[in-house]
């Protein structure tokens, strides 16, 4: 966990949402008020978000005390308690909401990622994730990526180069995009992976012609040309599919033999979130 960036997010979240103060505990809750709550589990999944909630609840109230019962990559079902968290009434109020947004959001993508990863299972490709993020959350939805089993892609477009179709078109074909992403490269003293999407086969043709790349990216291929495409590479570049990717096809991409397959949409792109609750409990 990169405590610093998760830090400044939790103080900025909690920075929007209380504002000048929580009016409603302020006014409804005597100040010195102690409390206890459980967070509750209320569908059934994959855990995601406690190391999260641990960091929120302590940058809230450094003396509320919590005990935890479920790790993070837990299997969850309903009615399970993930952790208690007791002191500050007013504490825990403040910090309910963060907690819950970060681990519902978080535990959905877990869970959806660890479905695929088991739909795939036995066939050596791995799940990838995209920069198809929620802006501002996107660390904490590659972790819930890792957490269910997928694999962390580049996290933004400083970490690798990636030429897609409009980097190819713009710059006026593949042996251009490769040649020119080589020198900048070069002449920045940049040691950066170079990737490269492809939409049919006489693209993929042009790359093998030209090589100087590490990954080649099948974009949109149906089963047929993919399964030809990762014939003709015959290991000699690592593999990856996407596009039209779903979780009900997602098996028979991975069983053309690809490396990877990066499928955004239904991990981070997905706007679902996995119910949990924080209820306070009367001893």
């Amino acid at each position: 966990m990169d405590k610093t960036l998760v830090h400044d997010f939790i103080v900025k979240s909690l920075a929007e949402d209380v504002g000048d103060g929580d009016h409603t505990s302020l006014a409804t809750i005597p100040a010195n008020t102690q409390g206890k709550a459980k967070l509750l589990v209320k569908e059934a999944g994959i855990l995601a978000g406690v190391e999260v909630a641990l960091e929120i609840f302590n940058t809230v109230d450094p003396a509320l005390k919590t005990e935890v019962f479920l790790k993070d990559g837990a299997a969850i079902s309903v009615g399970d308690i993930v952790l208690n968290v007791s002191g500050s009434s007013h504490s825990i109020l403040k910090a309910e909401r963060l907690v819950l947004n970060c681990m519902q959001r978080m535990s959905a993508i877990a869970t959806q990622t660890n479905a695929i990863v088991e739909s795939i299972k036995g066939t050596g490709t791995k799940i990838l994730d995209t920069r198809k993020t929620t802006p501002g959350f996107r660390y904490f939805e590659k972790w819930a990526v890792k957490i269910g089993g997928g694999v962390n892609n580049r996290f933004g477009l400083y970490d690798m180069i990636l030429i897609k179709d409009n980097h190819v078109d713009y710059s006026g074909g593949i042996a251009n995009a490769i040649r020119n992403a080589k020198n900048y490269l070069a002449q920045n003293n940049k040691t950066l992976d170079i990737e490269i999407e492809v939409r049919n086969l006489q693209e993929l043709d042009e790359v093998l012609q030209t090589g100087g790349v590490q990954r080649i990216m099948m974009d949109n291929f149906s089963l047929v040309d993919l399964r030809k495409a990762v014939e003709t590479i015959d290991g000699r570049y690592v593999t990856e599919a996407s596009g039209g990717i779903t979780t009900g096809n997602v098996r028979s991409y991975a069983e053309c033999g690809v490396d990877y397959i990066s499928i955004g949409a239904a991990l981070t792109h997905s706007g679902k979130s996995l119910d949990l609750s924080l209820k306070a409990v009367n001893d």
